[in-house]
């Protein structure tokens, strides 16, 4: 988990203005949200689904280079706004709750986007990427939250305190410096959740790995012709 923060902040780094520019409207969204109370809270938002979504699609391209203005990347929004919905109910009570959601299928953005598939197999396969490895996907979702809301909280009352600005300011700066730490993070574990799945698969195929391939089935001599002792000289 702590490897996944680290790998984060480093894809922040390297492209600080790009990464930057996907926290803005996640930052205004979420001021926007602290002015409202009860159910208008959740209703605002479940409204700003697409704005989450967008920044999210956004952070794809940033990890991975995938293209943000092709069908894929319209899969991959669409598929986006689905899942995001149901968050702000889960996350109700408490947050866990919306994070197991994550974990579970919020990595088919970036299958939608990078892989190519349908809205369906998208579903599919973030299904089987969430279970690959749940708790280190779950853990990883917790840690970065805990990184972005410890660090928006210091930044926070530090701009507040000693720069003298508004609380709704002090918050909104806070909030774009620091929210894309969480779509990063969430493109970098889909890369992590691949690997785990990649190498289950491997090992799978390996269960006959000593018995050598043969290039045609129908060829004369032994199947493993090619470690056959050449003539005596």
């Amino acid at each position: 988990m702590g490897q996944l923060v680290a790998e984060t902040i480093r894809v922040y780094q390297r492209s600080p203005f790009r990464s930057l520019a996907i926290g803005v409207l996640p930052g205004l969204a979420g001021i926007l949200a602290a002015e409202l109370n009860g159910w208008d809270r959740y209703l605002a938002a479940v409204v700003g689904a697409p704005v989450f979504t967008l920044s999210y699609v956004c952070a794809v391209g940033i990890v991975t280079g995938a293209r943000v203005r092709d069908r894929a990347a319209a899969r991959a929004f669409a598929a986006g706004v689905l899942t995001y919905i149901p968050f702000p109910f889960l996350a109700l009570l408490f947050l866990l709750p919306g994070l197991a959601w994550f974990a579970l299928l919020g990595l088919v953005v970036p299958v939608a986007q990078v892989e190519g598939l349908s809205l369906r197999d998208s579903f599919a396969r973030a299904q089987r990427l969430g279970r690959a490895d749940f708790l280190h996907a779950f853990g990883g979702l917790c840690a970065l939250t805990i990184t972005v809301v410890l660090s928006q909280g210091v930044v926070f009352y530090l701009l507040r305190g000693f720069a003298d600005n508004a609380a709704p300011t002090a918050a909104s700066l806070a909030g774009i410096a620091f929210s894309p730490l969480l779509f990063l993070g969430a493109v970098v574990l889909y890369g992590d959740q691949v690997a785990r799945v990649g190498s289950q698969g491997r090992r799978s195929r390996r269960r006959d790995a000593d018995l050598p391939d043969a290039d045609h089935a129908h060829r004369e001599g032994r199947s493993d012709a090619q470690v056959e002792p050449g003539p005596a000289s």
